[in-house]
């Protein structure tokens, strides 16, 4: 009798959560953004505070290693950092013409200053 609430329990619990699950999978030479936890984060990637971005720019896919790792092209500047990562710590990136930004010219004057 027990163990046959504890089988139901268990079954619904399952139903529950792989309705919820979805697969994910990337591509070789897909842009992801990668996620920045909050211990190591403040110290690796030099970001503080709570308020800061969990997920640090985007980061090209180089190869698939095993079911569930992607090692990603970092920057120079991250080379302290292992380049594989747990497809936990990547996030999508879906390219949108509103992220980016037309820089516009700033006339500058003979004494290098400009009038806003």
């Amino acid at each position: 009798m027990i163990r046959d609430r504890l089988q139901t329990t268990q079954s619904r619990q399952k139903n529950y959560a792989d309705k919820r699950r979805h697969s994910l999978e990337f591509v070789v030479s897909e842009n992801v953004f990668l996620k920045v936890s909050l211990t190591k984060g403040i110290f690796k990637f030099r970001k503080k505070g709570k308020l800061s971005p969990r997920f640090i720019r985007t980061f090209e896919i180089l190869k698939k290693v095993g079911a569930v790792a992607y090692k990603l092209a970092l920057l120079p500047s991250l080379s302290a950092i292992h380049l594989i990562f747990h497809m936990s710590m990547l996030r999508k990136y879906l390219p949108d013409s509103s992220h980016v930004l037309e820089a516009q010219p700033i006339e500058l004057r003979k004494d290098m200053s400009y009038e806003v």
